[in-house]
């Protein structure tokens, strides 16, 4: 079984895919298996996918479209690997992530880790201040922000099992890692920037106002919430938002 598993769903991503599929190859760590799941691509990202000769890298086309927690699950279901990361079809890794992160994980002897990543343009130029790992992260404080993003965190499965994705949801992602923090004390910083975000004008995850119902409905709905503790909640997701990209404040 390889070390660790990493989970992709990608849906036309051909015009960022090739510099991912290098970032993932460059990896100094190299005992790895690489999950894609495509959701049903309209462009060539299965074909360029399909000419990579590496046995590491298992692609699976989906049956229908379902969105990426969808297709992040149909990946989750066939890992062996111990360790889970995750990284989308547009996103970079430093060619020392792997190495790093696993190495950070057995020393600290941690559970779940997250490292700082870079907050890029498409061309991968510096955009606005490298998001930073600066705190342990906890089920009470990721109610309040989401610290964990997908391509800079990594969690142990032997010890905490496989967490799936909610479907249906725009901020499947925020639900997986509360789920996952029910079961732990603490998610462990690590304090270097290991990866690169691209952050596209056209997000889902930063038109906040598109989503204020959708991270209302991860407290109401996922979380069981009452409805003032899910409002008093979702204002402070709203307000970290704020701080998390504003340029006044980065």
């Amino acid at each position: 079984m390889p070390e660790v598993s990493i989970i992709t769903p990608c849906y036309n991503s051909s015009k960022f895919l090739e510099e991912t599929i290098r970032s993932v190859q460059n990896q100094t760590f190299t005992d790895w298996e690489w999950l894609i799941t495509d959701d049903r691509s309209r462009d060539n990202s299965v074909e360029i996918i399909k000419k990579i000769n590496d046995p590491r890298i298992k692609l699976t086309i989906a049956e229908k479209n379902g969105g990426a927690g969808h297709a992040r699950n149909i990946s989750l279901k066939n890992a062996t690997g111990r360790f889970i990361t995750f990284l989308d079809a547009d996103d970079f890794w430093e060619p020392d992530f792997l190495e790093e992160m696993i190495g950070f994980m057995k020393k600290e002897n941690a559970e779940i880790a997250y490292s700082n990543y870079a907050r890029c343009d498409e061309n991968l130029e510096p955009k606005i201040e490298d998001f930073k790992a600066d705190k342990e992260v906890t089920f009470n404080n990721l109610l309040k922000t989401c610290r964990l993003s997908l391509l800079s965190s990594m969690y142990d499965s032997q010890r905490v099992g496989i967490e799936y994705f909610p479907e249906g949801s725009k901020r499947e992602d925020h639900v997986m890692w509360l789920n996952l923090l029910k079961k732990i004390h603490v998610g462990k910083p690590l304090p270097k920037t290991m990866a690169k975000y691209r952050m596209h004008p056209t997000s889902v995850s930063r038109k906040k106002q598109n989503i204020v119902k959708d991270q209302y409905l991860v407290y109401k709905d996922f979380m069981k919430f009452s409805t003032a503790k899910s409002l008093y909640y979702t204002a402070n997701w709203a307000f970290n938002g704020f701080l998390k990209y504003s340029k006044i404040f980065n």
